[in-house]
């Protein structure tokens, strides 16, 4: 580097890369802010420079070296930052100790690690420490990637293996086999290990029987709740199974349960029903959340539940590699937490793109015209949720709704929801039979789909 270099990158004052220090007496708090660097993007210290960015340099001897890097030395794993002496004026000069981030985070200084936050460098909580090792030891030895011992092909859904080859090979993301033996296609998959399952085949083809008992975090949970909290259930039932059944179930969850949007084009009498949320958005989410989920925790699940104003898929464990919420939003590369399971979906078909299923569903959402789609995460979940933000008319597929069912909603939806029986009985004709029409609002009230205000002959109907 060259002092001008120094003087343009003191201008800019101390960041989250870049820290002064005046002389290298501080070495070591001087060290604990390049442990932070490793630990978090990289970075520069320099030596000879004010808090308030004045370039001062300082005397080097050979010793003032040697001390810096047995400092340096006491970072683990070992590290090593370059140290560079660019002269300032006179003797003096500033040293400039630089790293890049780290590859095998988490790294210790004097046993304790460090991060970087803004200009400042602090302790790590010793659960980021454990978060960090985890993702240190997950290439190589992570859960999914584990021998299944005691597991089978007996233990295994063939049909669901043969189905996912053959969706491989027409999509073109897989060779054809050499034979369809069940062996050769796990292979062929890289769910083998010198002929030995994996865990991550036992979570994508295992038979659910054997599932429930030894595996029982391959689960899904799904609900339906009448308001916007947990007060009150319409339906609440859990599946054991393989990933892919377990999709299935959620998908035919969704489809029984979820309502369908009803709009009405301008100068137009009939009625266009539509998913309230997209499809191809709630199976990506699905399909994130057992890809991504944390299946060391054994009373971990997948979890569905949809509310009246919104509809949530949440999955255990938290988001990895430094990634946050908000970064999900923004082009990233795709690093699945279990890259077996992930690939394997993506073979299927289920998953189109890697690293563009967030920006799939955000878009798909602006294309429904629906709110912004959330995300949140906490240490141990990680939830996707889509609202409609406002009120539509919705007709609840699994009610399996008659043609004068779904003629009394839409006289509701066009009346702005407040009619008398024998208003509505006019409308739909004369020769609606009023016990029929009285039984028919009754199981739209249960449904929740309407509700009655008032009573006897003042009482009006309404949608929700």
């Amino acid at each position: 580097m060259t002092i001008d270099q120094i003087t343009a990158l003191t201008a800019a004052g101390e960041s989250e890369t870049l820290e002064f220090k005046k002389t290298t007496g501080t070495r070591r708090e001087a060290t604990r802010t390049v442990c932070g660097f490793l630990n978090k993007q990289g970075g520069k210290v320099l030596f000879g420079v004010t808090s308030t960015g004045v370039v001062v340099g300082q005397h080097v001897s050979e010793r003032t070296i040697e001390e810096l890097s047995a400092e340096l030395r006491q970072i683990y794993p070992p590290a090593f930052p370059t140290i560079e002496q660019v002269p300032v004026h006179g003797d003096r000069q500033v040293i400039v100790v630089s790293t890049d981030q780290g590859t095998s985070k988490p790294y210790t200084y004097r046993r304790a690690a460090y991060r970087r936050v803004g200009n400042t460098t602090v302790k790590m909580s010793e659960y980021e420490y454990e978060q960090m090792l985890m993702e240190r030891m997950h290439k190589e030895n992570r859960w999914e990637n584990q021998l299944a011992p005691g597991w089978s092909i007996d233990d295994l859904d063939i049909v669901e293996i043969r189905h996912t080859v053959a969706e491989a090979v027409r999509l073109g993301r897989l060779d054809e086999p050499p034979s369809r033996e069940p062996m050769d296609l796990l292979l062929g998959l890289g769910l083998l290990q010198d002929g030995v399952l994996l865990r991550a085949a036992v979570v994508l083809f295992g038979k659910e029987k054997r599932l429930t008992f030894e595996v029982p975090q391959c689960k899904l949970r799904v609900a339906r709740f009448r308001g916007s909290d947990k007060m009150e259930f319409l339906d609440n039932r859990q599946f054991h199974g393989n990933a892919f059944s377990l999709l299935s179930h959620a998908e035919r969850f969704l489809r029984d349960s979820l309502p369908i949007a009803a709009r009405f084009e301008p100068d137009s009498f009939y009625r266009i029903d539509e998913p309230l949320y997209p499809p191809p958005a709630t199976r990506e989410a699905l399909a994130n959340a057992l890809c991504h989920r944390d299946y060391t925790i054994h009373g971990g699940s997948i979890g569905v539940a949809i509310y009246a104003d919104r509809l949530e898929v949440t999955s255990p464990g938290s988001l990895h590699f430094g990634m946050t919420t908000e970064k999900l939003f923004e082009p990233h590369e795709s690093r699945p937490w279990n890259p077996l399971i992930a690939h394997t979906f993506y073979r299927r078909g289920v998953i189109e793109e890697w690293g563009g299923g967030i920006r799939k569903m955000v878009d798909l959402v602006n294309e429904a015209k629906l709110p912004p789609l959330e995300i949140e995460g906490a240490s141990d979940w990680v939830a996707v949720r889509f609202r409609h933000g406002q009120f539509v008319p919705q007709l609840l597929v699994g009610n399996k709704a008659t043609e004068r069912q779904q003629a009394i909603l839409s006289l509701l939806d066009r009346a702005g929801g407040n009619l008398a029986l024998r208003e509505i009985r006019t409308q739909l004709g004369p020769h609606t039979n009023e016990r029929q029409l009285r039984e028919d609002l009754a199981i739209l009230k249960s449904s929740g789909l309407i509700i009655v205000v008032g009573h006897g002959r003042g009482a009006r109907w309404k949608r929700l």
